[in-house]
């Protein structure tokens, strides 16, 4: 457990100063190509796993830049018209069907069971409105079973008119937005196609990888667009400050239900699939539940609002009599740190231990305090220099937090809420 807990803090460690603004990302908006016109290619790869194997892939890349997993996130405006052309380079034919837009065309390729598919060689345009704002995926319709599970899957982002808003309503605004696409894999099917079997048997399907972003858990940690996963290049740890409302936009792309879970607050689902939870045009979110799991369903997209504040704690997070002022708002917030008011100057109501008497856990920072830092043995601390707080987004499904049954690691990622003297990048 001791060697488990240490390789946990090395990654952590790396991870962190690749995320924090020097040598990573961090993003008040989700990283993808925009439209209304793209080019993908389907081509075959390796993605690097958590336990130091590789595993090969069939995706969609940009153009002719490097094959990812997921493909690229896709981001169009409401209204738009959407133009995909698929060029398939893999050793069988490929399509793409883009679940909840009901008017797509296609133009070339063969006819297919689901939709036109790109002949070994060819192409395929396929044409459509984008016009419902919300989060989407899109993904093979030739042999899902099969494509689908080696990684033809990628999200489709339609937004409205308004800026940083979910859907066209006041109520789904948000201050910063994360996609997490999660995914599973039975490492058997690939070692299957990577031997030439391009029709394996599919029906005894037994996945022992999960993934969020094309990621195993600790990977998941590190930022966009790390040279040594060049084929899985969306990172997935969440970074915001307090009292911002941050957009989850969620995306089950695998043929297993996951219950997402998220620690720190209940996070309120305010669309589902696309669509806003309404009970009547211009309602807004009103049908929305807020709950701390996620029932994610195969194929189901879900669009959810997360605030973390800090309130009703009983003592202030930035620390007792340090000279800062809190001034609220209508809510009770102060005007510029959001500290909640009417816990101002409290000190946390507990005596804390000797440091000779704890084990200092992993995200401590030497002070209860948010964006305070203490005295700490040495090894320890160093992998948070802001002095967050740390909490962790997972799969609830015990399992799923393994890579072959190895813990930490699957469907698992870190929110953290950073201090507001710590910069964060803005939209």
């Amino acid at each position: 457990m001791r060697q488990l807990l240490n390789r946990l803090v090395t990654v952590l460690g790396c991870a962190l100063a690749l995320w924090l603004p020097t040598g990573g990302t961090a993003l008040a908006a989700v990283t993808g190509i925009t439209g209304p016109s793209f080019n993908l290619t389907a081509k075959a790869d390796y993605i690097s796993t958590a336990d130091a194997n590789s595993v090969l892939v069939w995706g969609y890349a940009n153009g002719v830049a490097t094959m990812q997993y997921p493909g690229p996130t896709l981001i169009v405006t409401q209204g738009d018209v959407v133009t995909i052309t698929l060029t398939n380079q893999l050793p069988v034919p490929t399509s793409i069907v883009f679940p909840g837009q009901s008017n797509v065309t296609a133009t070339g390729g063969v006819a297919g069971l689901q939709t036109a598919e790109a002949a070994v060689g060819g192409t395929v345009t396929y044409t459509f409105t984008a016009t419902q704002p919300g989060t989407y995926q899109y993904h093979s319709g030739t042999q899902p079973a099969l494509q689908v599970e080696m990684g033809l899957v990628g999200a489709l982002i339609v937004r409205p008119a308004a800026a940083k808003q979910a859907y066209d309503h006041a109520g789904t605004a948000y201050d910063r937005e994360y996609l997490l696409v999660i995914t599973e894999m039975d490492p058997y099917v690939h070692d299957q196609v990577a031997q030439g079997n391009l029709n394996p048997d599919t029906s005894d399907y037994f996945p022992v990888q999960w993934y969020i972003n094309g990621r195993n858990g600790m990977d998941t940690l590190y930022g966009d667009n790390i040279p040594w996963m060049p084929t899985q290049p969306y990172g997935s740890m969440v970074l915001a400050y307090p009292s911002e409302r941050v957009l989850l936009r969620l995306v089950n792309a695998g043929r297993d239900a996951h219950p997402f879970h998220v620690h720190g607050n209940h996070i309120t689902v305010v669309g589902r699939d696309g669509r806003m939870l309404e009970s009547a045009p211009g309602a807004g979110p009103d049908l929305a539940w807020s709950d701390f799991t996620i029932k994610a369903i195969p194929g189901a997209t879900y669009d959810g609002v997360f605030t973390w504040t800090g309130k009703g704690m009983g003592w202030d997070i930035y620390g007792a009599n340090n000279g800062h002022t809190c001034t609220p708002d209508i809510n009770g917030y102060d005007t510029v740190s959001k500290e909640w008011c009417a816990d101002h100057n409290k000190p946390i109501p507990v005596t804390l231990p000797n440091q000779l008497d704890v084990t200092n856990g992993m995200a401590y920072s030497g002070s209860p305090y948010l964006g305070s830092t203490g005295t700490l043995p040495p090894g320890s601390g160093e992998w948070n220099p802001f002095a967050g707080y740390f909490f962790m987004w997972h799969s609830h499904s015990e399992k799923e937090l393994t890579n072959n049954d190895i813990f930490p690691g699957g469907m698992l990622t870190m929110f953290v809420v950073v201090p507001r003297s710590y910069p964060l990048p803005t939209e």
